[in-house]
């Protein structure tokens, strides 16, 4: 089943329960600062298996202490569902657990 896009005030509406996320057009973004570069590639994969639990891929990119994560729903044609925030919410979790800020 295909999800439903979200309008732009549910979005909104979502992104204030998960703070440092934001709307970047069609999607929504995050970027994570971590201690070490071995700290944010951890996080990276674990993202990664999140991602494959969910069936619900990212893009996912890896800078020296960094994790960037923009995320929309390809199937809806590129825009924003609530599968992408329970991605994002996974994601938030996971990543103060390896305490990116």
């Amino acid at each position: 089943m295909t999800a439903k896009p979200l309008t732009t005030q549910e979005i909104q509406d979502r992104l204030r329960e998960l703070p440092g996320w934001s709307q970047e057009g069609d999607r929504i973004a995050r970027t994570y600062r971590l201690g070490s570069h071995v700290a944010a590639a951890a996080l990276v994969a674990h993202v990664v298996a999140l991602q494959e639990e969910l069936n619900h891929h990212s893009e996912l990119t890896l800078g020296y202490d960094t994790v960037g994560l923009t995320v929309t729903s390809h199937d809806v044609g590129g825009a924003v569902t609530g599968r992408d925030f329970a991605l994002a919410a996974r994601v938030e979790a996971a990543a103060s657990a390896h305490g990116a800020e």
